[in-house]
């Protein structure tokens, strides 16, 4: 997708964005009376620390929408990309993920603005973007197709090929990280991509859009259309010619799409809400233990799919545990402020809306006793002076005793609120993790190296870590059971999610061998 801009937003080092992302050049198809050309719908972006905003975005009409799903379908069957050869498609992926890393500090810049979320945190995320990129360049070097055993004179070989056109909706919350996570494997099988950002944090996608066009990458293949969940995304998703959905969203959002994918007999990935339980066991290291809860609980200010939320600790350390707890909670408060500041710990929400959210849930709950937070966040930073009554900040939470047939133990928050809770036996404590409808992440602390794998194999997650939390890998599966989700992010399962068998046999028989082969001449020894 190309883009024509207007003046640039500059941020300390230089021209970091546009001011104006543009309508897609495809459009210049259309006859230029065409009210769609004149009056696009246009997105503002803001940034949630300040209520600032940063530009302003076309979003893709309906028009517009069908023309690029048309344009990427007749891209993939030109084969142009979708029979070009393994070892070109890796190139081209590799000669992007070295683009995309030299753009690194400006896209960490780009995701803070447009998230609310601290430079460090993005710093750190963004450095491992290009792994993804040279992990499936990487596959697709290595992965071999293989040839069935057959009867009789029959050679049978097996390929993967690509899907097709396929649909990608993606989250505010890291805005690039999960596209990337999603862009590489489908691109990898040699599929046509279309992706609808959040319109909340578009604009470091289309920026890393402009990056493919150096790569190599050719037009029709990676297409960005920003827009709205209700209108670009269904019309994405019910589309006839689109082959494969793949969003990240909430649970609600997954279960409509999913309805819809279905209906059409397309392949679906879905990775969806979570409400992490935490197991901290009483020989667990408490230091450790505590930092790395606090990671799980308050990174992104909590806005991620496997926040530590439910943190349930064994009651011979329940007390060590939150006065040590509390201490880091308090820590990370007085280390609040802007963004951009490099010592700034923790972030704002993403919006107004869901800081009310999250502030309403609080103040409704039918049980617990708040223990700190719990109130929308006002007034002038302790580490910065950074004013936060323009902004959407809320502070670290922590709830004890709250029931776990309420809301604020069963439903997805995505805000930087936890329950906590006692248990007595290695039994009652799985009884908790698993008492939720979600099976997205979970969290073991224990040194005893038995119980960890046999409590780890307890809890119904499609991720559990022990000692450690929110660890992710290209090579390594990510995605949940019950209504967390359905398929797998990363790893070989993602590409083949991108891809499909195609068996080919071929009769190796000599021609008088394969005379005699008559099924209504004579008799016969086999069928199939």
């Amino acid at each position: 997708m190309r883009v024509v801009a207007a003046d640039g937003i500059k941020v300390s080092k230089g021209l970091l964005f546009r001011d104006h992302y543009r309508r897609p050049s495809f459009v210049q198809w259309k006859d230029p009376s065409s009210s769609a050309i004149r009056d696009p719908e246009r997105i503002t972006v803001t940034n949630p620390a300040n209520g600032k905003r940063l530009c302003t975005v076309d979003a893709a009409s309906s028009d517009e929408v069908e023309w690029a799903v048309s344009h990427a379908q007749t891209t993939f069957d030109s084969g142009i990309w979708s029979k070009s050869s393994s070892i070109h498609r890796s190139s081209v992926l590799l000669r992007l993920a070295d683009s995309l890393q030299r753009r690194i500090p400006d896209m960490a810049r780009i995701d803070t603005l447009q998230t609310g979320r601290p430079i460090r945190e993005m710093n750190a995320q963004m450095t491992r973007l290009p792994e993804w990129l040279s992990y499936y360049a990487a596959l697709l070097r290595t992965s071999q197709g293989f040839v069935a055993p057959t009867q009789g004179k029959l050679l049978n070989y097996i390929q993967r090929v690509p899907l097709g056109v396929v649909a990608q909706i993606t989250p505010f919350n890291h805005p690039l990280f999960i596209a990337i996570k999603k862009i590489a494997p489908a691109l990898a099988a040699g599929n046509s991509v279309i992706v609808k950002p959040s319109e909340l944090t578009p604009i470091s996608l289309l920026e890393f859009a402009n990056l493919t066009q150096e790569a190599g990458l050719p037009d029709g293949v990676l297409t960005i259309l920003p827009g709205y969940g209700h209108t670009t995304g269904k019309q994405l998703a019910t589309h006839p010619l689109i082959r494969k959905v793949d969003i990240t969203a909430g649970t609600r959002t997954g279960r409509a799409l999913g309805a819809i994918v279905g209906s059409n007999l397309v392949a679906f990935t879905a990775e969806l809400g979570g409400k992490a339980p935490i197991l901290i066991f009483d020989d667990a290291d408490v230091v450790s233990a505590v930092n790395g809860v606090a990671f799980a609980a308050f990174v992104a200010s909590g806005q991620t799919c496997v926040s530590g939320t439910r943190i349930i600790i064994q009651e011979n350390i329940y007390e060590s545990f939150m006065t040590e707890f509390l201490k880091k909670v308090e820590s990370i408060i007085q280390r609040m402020g802007d963004p951009m500041d490099e010592r700034c710990s923790m972030g704002s929400i993403i919006s107004s809306h869901h800081l009310n959210r999250i502030d309403d849930m609080v103040a409704r709950r039918q049980s617990g006793t708040i223990l700190t937070g719990g109130k929308r966040m006002l007034g002038k930073s302790l580490l910065d002076h950074f004013d936060f009554s323009y902004g959407s900040f809320y502070p670290p939470t922590v709830i004890s005793d709250v029931d776990v047939s309420h809301e604020l133990w069963q439903e997805e928050l995505f805000g930087p609120v936890v329950v906590v809770k006692k248990f007595s036996t290695e039994s009652e404590g799985v009884r908790l993790a698993n008492a939720s409808k979600y099976g997205l992440g979970a969290g073991v602390w224990t040194q005893d190296l038995s119980r960890a794998h046999r409590v780890a194999a307890d809890i119904d997650a499609g991720l559990v870590w022990v000692n450690t939390h929110h660890r992710n890998d290209p090579s390594s599966p990510w995605g949940g059971m019950k209504e967390s989700g359905i398929g797998r992010e990363n790893g070989i399962e993602a590409l083949e999610a991108y891809s499909q068998s195609k068996s080919t046999i071929v009769n190796v028989a000599s021609a008088d061998e394969s005379r005699a082969d008559d099924w209504f001449g004579g008799e016969q020894k086999r069928y199939g």
